[in-house]
Order: C-alpha cells, then sequence, then structure tokens
C-alpha cells in the first residue's frame, strides 16, 4: 500500500476493501455494481453506489453534489473515487467527496472481479494431463484442436461456470443442482478439472462405461460458457449467451474444431453427452441414451451442488 498524493499530513491510500479501516481516507478505482438517486428525510437527494474489488464489497454514499456526480459514470462501469470511511450503523461505508469514470489502463475489469483461489496454471496442467488420457484417434483429435486453439484456450481458463448468486434460495429447490457455482474467473476450468477427474474415477470403479467418451464429454461439457460471458465490472451474459444458451454454444464449438478422424457415431455421442448433461428435463425431453451421458449429468451436478455448498452454504 503506497500513499497517493504529495501531501504528507493525509492519509489517501490506494487500497483493497477488506483492509479498509473507520476514518481511513481513499482513493483509488473500483467497480460499480450498484446506483441508486435517494431522497433524504430532509427532501435532498443524495447518491448510494456499491464498491467492488476482488476482495468484497462497500455502499459508498455522497450527500453533496449528488446529480451532478451521478451524470459522471453508469452502473456497471470501473470508477475512480475519492472519500473518508465512516459508520453507519455498525457497518463500515464511504462518505464520497468525488466519484468519475475510470479511464485508460486503470479501468481494467479483470483487477475487479472474482477470481478463482486455484492456481490457475496447476489447473491448465491437469487438464492437459486429463486430455491426454483419451486415447480414440477421433476425441483425441478434437481435444487436441480444441486446446490448441490458443484465443480458446485463454476464455476456458478465464470463463466462469455461473453468475453469481441473486442471494439465498436462488437455486432451483428440490433440483438437485446448483443455480450459481464457480461465478468466478477461472471456474470454468476448475469444475471441468474436477468433473473430468470424477469421471476418470467412475470408469475405473465402472469398466462397462465408454472411457474415451466419458472423459472427452466431461472435459467439452461446458465449453460454451467461453461464449456464454462477458466482462466489465460485473460478469454478465453475452448476447449469444442469452439467445442461445451455452449447450448450443458449446455444439458449435465442437462441430468448428472436430477433425475428420472423429466418426459421426461418436460425434453424436459425444453430442448426446453435452445436450443432456443438465438432465433431460432440461433438453426438450429427450432421455439418456447411454450410460456416458447418465454419468455426466450426475457428476456435473455432484461438483455443482457440493460447490454452491462451500460458497453458499448448505441448501435448507
Amino acid at each position: 500500500m503506497t500513499s497517493v498524493g504529495s501531501d504528507s499530513q493525509t492519509d489517501v491510500l490506494q487500497i483493497q476493501i477488506s483492509t479498509l479501516r473507520f476514518e481511513q481516507e481513499v482513493e483509488g478505482v473500483f467497480a460499480c455494481t450498484r446506483k441508486e438517486r435517494q431522497i433524504s428525510r430532509a427532501g435532498t437527494p443524495y447518491l448510494t453506489v456499491e464498491l467492488r474489488d476482488s476482495t468484497g464489497t462497500i455502499l459508498a454514499r455522497a450527500f453533496r453534489d449528488a446529480d451532478v456526480l451521478a451524470g459522471r459514470f453508469e452502473r456497471g462501469e470501473l470508477v475512480r473515487i475519492h472519500g473518508r470511511v465512516e459508520r453507519f450503523r455498525d457497518e463500515l461505508q464511504i462518505a464520497l467527496g468525488t466519484i468519475s469514470r475510470a479511464e485508460g489502463i486503470e479501468a481494467d475489469p479483470a483487477r475487479f472481479l472474482p477470481v478463482a483461489y486455484r492456481n490457475l496454471d496447476e489447473l491448465e496442467g491437469f487438464l492437459e494431463h486429463l486430455a491426454r488420457e483419451v486415447y480414440d484417434p477421433g476425441l483425441k483429435g478434437l481435444l487436441e484442436r480444441l486446446l490448441g486453439d490458443r484465443g480458446l484456450r485463454a476464455e476456458i481458463r478465464r470463463a466462469p461456470c455461473s453468475l453469481p448468486a441473486l442471494g439465498p434460495g436462488s437455486g432451483r429447490a428440490g433440483s438437485g443442482r446448483s443455480s450459481s457455482h464457480h461465478a468466478y474467473l477461472g471456474g470454468l476450468l476448475e469444475h471441468t478439472v474436477a468433473v473430468a477427474s470424477m469421471a476418470l474415477e467412475l470408469c475405473i470403479l465402472h469398466p462397462s462405461l465408454d472411457r474415451d467418451l466419458l472423459l472427452s464429454a466431461a472435459i467439452v461439457h461446458d465449453l460454451g460458457k467461453t461464449r456464454e460471458f462477458v466482462y466489465g465490472a460485473e460478469i454478465a451474459r453475452s448476447r449469444e449467451g442469452q439467445l442461445l444458451g451455452h449447450i448450443e454454444l458449446g455444439l458449435r464449438l465442437l462441430a468448428l474444431h472436430a477433425p475428420q478422424t472423429l466418426e459421426d457415431e461418436r460425434r453424436l455421442a459425444l453430442e448426446h453427452c453435452v445436450i443432456l448433461h443438465h438432465g433431460a428435463d432440461m433438453a426438450a425431453g429427450q432421455r439418456f441414451a447411454s450410460g456416458e451421458a447418465l454419468a455426466l449429468y450426475r457428476l456435473n451436478a455432484l461438483d455443482a451442488v457440493v460447490k454452491g455448498a462451500f460458497e453458499h452454504g448448505m441448501p435448507s
């Protein structure tokens, strides 16, 4: 943490939200995830915003020049603020002096979005190892083409699995899966490695499963999530994600990278697993036609539910 500005009498810090302290003066760039114009009891307008970085969130309020300040930025943008930490109803908040849209190199959204705790280089190494465990020529060729696409590889490393939960109870009761899990940068890679690792172990316990098919399906089942999201002050769904969903986007990526060595029957079996990885009720009533598709559905749900419990607490 370094002091900003030349006045040694002030304590202006570029600091993370998790380390803010009462009566501390703070200056820096944060993500604005909420913006509201409100009216005080005296009838004057004031501005309430929610600020976030990778360590947490905090409310900030401006009681002077609220409308002027509100015109300098929009919700979902990165903002530069100056203010002082105060206490309101036993919670810390920032009394804003200034706030405006961040510009230039300081407006990098990756600095403010939640990220995986696990080492992404290590996870990528696990993914490469799992892909090498596939020996079927067609499926092996597909995985090599997918992981050899540098742009796609970067998106696999960056993408989350879902948007952050709206709050307690946001998942569907009785659905057997979490609607929000691995909702941070790197979440897709972490989830993919987990599901594929479990698939490999399951094939040892049930050797009648088609090992290459199930392992390949586990590696590619959420590939469409690399096209489902866009990144700013928040993670949001892309236009493609809203209109098509990650399953259709994933099928398109598979078709784009499929090698000539991938036989039609193998391709169809893999696509069937991808289409049904959220269950028959989410696939226009289609039924499981293979043990591998059923296994992938259960493994995907298992990792999602367990991870969701760690992130949001046990379901009631």
